[in-house]
């Protein structure tokens, strides 16, 4: 089963990082990467922009765009990857794999994805 593995920090803390700490986290989550792909595990990954790039749609009888993202916590979505995993179990080791390459803050959440276009994991 494939599971989305949504990457959650505080953008701010993030975004203060200089560049050779976000390399070296970067290096770090690049090695778990290579591990799923060897396993041929390894869907899409993205790093998303800061919250400042994004754009809401509020859904309504006559729907609202909103400049920002207006999410209710502290912790803004970063990016997320998708696994292929055999089990939960199996997609809560990998989710602990990248919070050991990416310490600190934040969380990951673990979602079973119901549908999928095939990309770089065969379907």
């Amino acid at each position: 089963m494939l599971y989305a593995i949504l990457c959650y920090n505080v953008e701010d803390v993030v975004g203060a990082w200089s560049k050779d700490e976000d390399d070296a986290v970067m290096a770090r989550l690049a090695a778990v990467q290579q591990k799923l792909v060897k396993q041929g595990r390894l869907g899409p990954v993205a790093r998303l922009l800061p919250t400042t790039a994004a754009t809401t749609l509020r859904k309504s009888p006559e729907p609202l765009v909103i400049d920002g993202p207006f999410a209710e916590t502290k912790e803004q979505l970063l990016g997320f990857y998708v696994v292929d995993c055999a089990s939960l179990d199996q997609a809560l080791e990998t989710a602990r794999e990248l919070a050991v390459a990416n310490p600190g803050l934040g969380s990951y959440e673990i979602r079973p994805i119901g549908y999928f276009t095939a990309g770089a994991v065969p379907a």
